[in-house]
């Protein structure tokens, strides 16, 4: 019952100045005084003897104080009430007790509600007149309803409207608010009902210094502090300490407990008269507290008061639910958010795409104001970011100072001065780092809180001059005056960094799905192309085969059809004649083709002979081979030398030069026709318009002035056997010299197209490597 913990240095700072400097320390349980709108009288627990009293006994009932000490409480009730009170005395505890009296022993018989505990070795009697109150009355069909209404809010804010109404319904109180505290121990008004005329205090801030910690400690052991008059004169014990402990006792439960002076002092420099507060309490921690206000003094009955402080413990009682539901509504939206991403991320074949080209993105999952996926050296943006240089400056912070899966905090600032230059849109982050890859991160930022918190006043307390002495005073005006909030984003809530790291992992699981399938995809590749190869080899040694061995029996078809037009011919007719002579060119033309295969079958099975090869005795050697047909044809090449010597089989060089050149003569109806050789610059381009990489290619071309290709041809060309004239124009041919030359050239790790315009010539181009 008794648990007061009074200690010598709360005795002792009794007889210390109490400023806004030590005001932390102001031993309030041990005022010595109470408020003069009732009177206190303590009792021996024992003997029942009135051992202390309040000094305005005798303004209230002409009694004074020093009279009814030692005294039994029949000095002013009758015997059936004194009867009544002893019955209530013996189980009393610190737990109030309530009930009316009649002080038949005292003139004019005045009528008190009584209020008793027990605590601190003392019964404790607190006297509160019954006076008239505009007030509504009790009302058990409001009170119902009231409570309908607190178990029907599904959120806190609108909880705690309805607290507020219901309050002010019941007190008649001007203003009534709620007050709740951050994390920091400051606090914010975050509902209110008030009066039409008053200018509201919604978003009004408070620094943690309003409310020093024994006063917050108070307010968890007492519900409700009523101050009906903030003008009050204290009025003290008589005596002021208890005789058994020789100290103040302590009040903690006291309804009429004296309040700070610096507390008075704060009250009317906010323009309240009159004011009450109850204590909301989640889970043993000060949530907040409902505060009513009042213009002018209000003296609020006991039984309203205990109402409020019902309606409290309810508010209470219900707040960690309110919470709760909050909480499960904001991670339903959190969950909903993850699972659209998600699908997003697996349905692209790059993740990184998913998380941003959607509807959803991964800024969109909880509540930030930007955010960046870094991956393989690729920054993607969404939203309010840092900048990429300045994101990446944060990687590199990240990689030294947070080797953690997931990494957050509210102020960069403080942990890296060079965060600063961030605060705008990035006072606060969370970085994910991607598994298995430990500069690729995911990144959600915070600003500052750039939105201005508005304070009730200036939080540097005022200073005065009181005799001579300089002293902190509370703040003389409540106009609102801004702070701005420094290098801080709001807090991460515990769902967020929990999201975050299930993003991560889900990531995390996605890419290793997709690493399987590609290695999966790889392997399979690998061995189409091993059969690939393999089907080649074989391919390639049957066209070997087959040519070679068709050339022989061909061959004798080819003479025998020779010999028989020189030893028969007279004896044929003229068809007869003809026929021989077909079949002879159909041999020639199958003795070229089966020669062509051949050469393409040997290009595939040879490897290259590479030796360094001077690409103007090549050319030389190719001129010389051509030349009877150059002045056949009326042809002119040249050679826009000197050509380099590279790596490569010279043998097959020679062959791609020959067949280039040839082509370039053949497929021309000049009457002088020109071919030119040389090394083009490294801006050409090739077919598919990709710049071919000139720092380690050489590129030539073959250029002449014949009949051109139209664009649609420039790809069937290069095809084995497709010509693109009839066989017996432009001297005929198998339709195999370009099929052979881009083998060639691609066996040495080159390409080969061309260009032109039909009419205006062709320019065939191919690649060399300059090292091989």
């Amino acid at each position: 019952m008794d648990n007061s913990t009074v200690s010598p240095t709360d005795v002792a700072m009794l007889r210390v100045p109490i400023t806004l400097t030590n005001c932390d320390r102001e031993p309030i349980h041990i005022p010595g005084a109470i408020q003069p709108y009732g009177f206190l009288l303590c009792l021996d627990p024992t003997t029942r003897r009135i051992v202390q009293a309040s000094a305005n006994t005798g303004t209230l009932i002409g009694l004074a104080a020093e009279s009814l000490l030692y005294g039994g409480l029949d000095q002013l009730l009758g015997p059936e009430r004194l009867a009544e009170i002893e019955g209530l005395l013996e189980g009393l505890t610190h737990a109030p007790k309530l009930l009316g009296a009649r002080l038949d022993a005292v003139a004019g018989q005045p009528f008190y509600k009584v209020i008793l505990h027990r605590y601190d070795e003392l019964l404790w009697l607190e006297f509160e007149p019954v006076t008239e109150t505009n007030a509504a009355p009790l009302d058990l069909s409001f009170l119902n309803g009231a409570l309908g209404q607190m178990l029907a809010a599904s959120k806190v804010q609108e909880f705690c409207q309805h607290a507020v109404e219901q309050v002010r319904a019941i007190t008649g109180f001007d203003r009534v608010a709620i007050y709740r505290f951050a994390a920091d121990e400051s606090g914010e008004i975050i509902a209110e009902a008030i009066r039409e005329d008053l200018s509201p205090w919604l978003g009004l801030h408070y620094p943690a210094s309003d409310l020093p910690q024994q006063a917050r400690a108070m307010y968890l052991k007492n519900w409700l502090r009523f101050i009906p008059s903030a003008t009050y004169t204290p009025v003290p014990l008589v005596p002021v300490n208890n005789p058994v402990t020789n100290r103040p006792p302590d009040m903690t439960h006291a309804a009429l407990r004296s309040v700070s002076p610096l507390h008075l002092e704060y009250l009317r420099n906010m323009g309240s008269a009159a004011t009450m507060t109850i204590s909301l309490i989640n889970q043993g921690r000060l949530w907040g507290m409902i505060t009513c206000h009042h213009l002018t003094p209000r003296l609020v009955s006991y039984e309203l008061r205990e109402l409020c402080q019902f309606i409290g413990k309810t508010f209470s009682a219900l707040l960690p639910s309110k919470e709760q539901h909050d909480e499960d509504e904001y991670l339903l939206r959190i969950r909903a958010q993850q699972a659209r991403l998600f699908e997003h991320a697996s349905a692209h074949n790059n993740f990184v795409d998913g998380l941003h080209q959607e509807a959803t993105t991964v800024m969109d999952v909880f509540e930030c104001g930007g955010a960046a996926i870094y991956f393989d050296d690729d920054l993607v943006t969404v939203g309010a970011t840092p900048t990429p240089a300045q994101i990446r400056e944060l990687i590199a912070w990240l990689q030294t100072n947070a080797k953690t899966d997931v990494f957050c905090t509210n102020s960069y600032p403080a942990l890296n001065p060079a965060g600063v230059a961030l605060r705008a849109t990035a006072s606060g982050f969370i970085a994910a780092a991607l598994t298995d890859a430990p500069r690729n991160y995911l990144l959600w930022f915070r600003p500052e809180l750039v939105r201005t918190v508005t304070w009730a006043g200036q939080q540097e307390k005022a200073k005065v001059l009181t005799d001579g002495q300089m002293f902190l005073s509370p703040r003389q005006s409540f106009e609102a005056w801004k702070e701005l909030v420094e290098n801080t984003a709001a807090p991460w809530k515990p769902v967020e960094i929990a999201a975050a790291r299930e993003i991560r992992l889900h990531i995390s699981d996605l890419r290793f799905k997709v690493f399987n399938e590609l290695q999966a995809r790889a392997q399979s590749l690998a061995r189409l192309n091993s059969e690939l190869e393999r089907s080649n080899d074989e391919l390639d040694s049957f066209a070997y085969v087959a040519s070679h061995d068709l050339k022989e029996p061909l061959r004798g078809i080819h003479n025998y059809s020779l010999f028989l037009l020189e030893d028969y011919a007279d004896r044929l007719d003229a068809e007869g004649v003809h026929k021989l002579e077909t079949l002879v060119r159909l041999s020639q033309r199958m003795e070229g083709l089966i020669e062509s295969l051949l050469q393409l079958s040997r290009v595939g099975r040879t490897d290259l002979v590479v030796a360094d090869v001077n690409l103007n005795q090549v050319l030389a050697e190719v001129a010389e081979l051509l030349q009877p047909r150059f002045e056949q044809t009326n042809t002119v090449l040249t050679v826009v030398g000197p050509l380099p010597t590279v790596r490569a089989d010279g043998v097959r060089l020679q062959e791609v030069f020959h067949n280039l050149i040839v082509n370039g003569m053949k497929y021309n109806d000049k009457p002088a026709k020109t071919v030119m050789v040389g090394l083009a610059p490294p801006e050409a381009t090739a077919g598919t318009a990709e710049a071919v990489p000139g720092g380690e290619f050489y590129t030539f071309y073959v250029r002449d002035n014949g009949i051109g290709i139209e664009a649609r041809h420039q790809v069937n060309i290069f095809k084995l056997f497709k010509r693109l004239h009839a066989q017996d124009k432009y001297d005929g041919g198998t339709g195999a010299g370009l099929a052979i030359a881009k083998k060639m050239v691609e066996k040495h790790g080159g390409s080969l197209w061309v260009e032109s315009v039909p009419g205006q010539g062709a320019t065939f181009y191919f690649t060399l490597p300059k090292s091989l």
